[in-house]
């Protein structure tokens, strides 16, 4: 439980004295966000303002994950590990894509080839080490069989592993990224994720299949390699999260920009991979679904018909076109979001309960 504490308070702490620091930096060098013409009018005003302000959270999670080690005396763990690896590669892959946005002062970074080629070679990677480094238990960070609550049904064998990994790591990161359209949106909808994440991790760890013989019912376990551990990264990403809002609300002095979104996004896909809930993450990041969806029926419908089902997307610049603030989209956004996470916590609760 320290742990969990320390991370969360120094993810906080380090982004609230950190991002300002940062936003100076980048200000110094002109490393501006580029507005899309198309995009909606109001949005002008917000060239300039400076981006690849992932940079900020990813260190503050590394920095928080690693000092709550120290702090606690305890060793990190396979599991929390490559969480974190996943996120710093896909940010790594997001800050290429600015930088180059940046330099080049257009709308697209890297190439369509080389963006999908880098989020392959790290979520490869991750998907192929997870089923590594099985502990004295016989468990691997990942499983093989596939998850909601827990895991269910046959093992659907190492290969096919990977391609289910990478679709959820490619469309958390899509996802996150296609939400970080307005200031603070996806900021504050990852918090809410990642606090679920942060209790489901804590909850897996109490009523794990290693403390079997103190549960009312060793039936009911939970068969997850290093729970309390994937509830310490949780719990540094949503501090660090939660500090950068502080900077990244309305008006944003910074943006994100695709370092953080994709970064972000794999470590929610990480994080459900390792906790044995893939299915559940499209709940409990409900609004990253929804606002991926809204571009998926968009194009189809466009493609098909030649007419479009919402005046633009994704499903948030619908909304401001038709008249709703900034401040009113997100905030609204953000209610679906606390909404998603509610149902999904409690449906996990409920799986649980089921097998009491």
């Amino acid at each position: 439980m320290r742990q969990i504490l320390f991370a969360g308070a120094i993810g906080l702490f380090l982004t609230l004295i950190g991002t300002p620091l940062l936003i100076k930096l980048l200000a110094r060098k002109g490393y501006g966000q580029f507005i899309r013409d198309d995009g909606p009018r109001t949005h002008g005003s917000k060239k300039g303002t400076p981006t690849m302000g992932g940079i900020a959270f990813i260190l503050a999670t590394l920095i928080a994950y690693a000092l709550a080690k120290v702090i606690t005396g305890e060793n990190p763990t396979f599991s929390g590990v490559l969480v974190l690896f996943l996120m710093a590669g896909m940010g790594l892959v997001g800050f290429l894509d600015d930088y180059i946005k940046i330099v080049k002062q257009r709308s697209l970074g890297l190439r369509a080839k080389a963006k999908m080629a880098g989020q392959l070679i790290v979520g490869i990677a991750f998907a192929v080490l997870s089923l590594q480094f099985a502990d004295t238990q016989g468990l691997t960070p990942a499983s093989t069989r596939l998850s909601f609550v827990t895991d269910f049904g046959w093992s659907i064998g190492p290969v096919l592993f990977v391609v289910w990994a990478l679709f959820m790591i490619l469309a958390m990161s899509n996802g996150v990224n296609l939400t970080d359209g307005l200031d603070g949106l996806a900021t504050g909808a990852s918090v809410m994720v990642f606090g679920a994440y942060t209790f489901i991790g804590l909850w897996q760890f109490q009523e794990s299949c290693a403390n079997a013989v103190t549960l009312t019912n060793p039936n009911a376990c939970f068969e997850v390699r290093d729970p309390l551990d994937l509830a310490v990264v949780a719990s540094a990403l949503m501090g660090s999260c939660f500090g950068f809002l502080w900077w990244n609300t309305s008006p944003a002095k910074i943006f994100m920009g695709d370092t953080g979104s994709l970064a972000l996004g794999g470590a929610l896909a990480g994080l459900a991979i390792c906790s044995r809930t893939e299915f559940l993450i499209a709940l409990l990041g409900g609004l990253f679904v929804l606002i991926t969806m809204s571009v998926v029926i968009q194009v189809g419908s466009f493609k098909m018909t030649r007419k479009r089902v919402f005046r633009m997307a994704p499903l948030q610049h619908h909304f401001e076109l038709k008249g709703w603030s900034e401040v009113l989209v997100v905030v609204r956004f953000w209610i679906i979001q606390g909404m998603c996470v509610i149902v999904g916590l409690g449906l996990f609760y409920a799986g649980w309960a089921a097998d009491k």
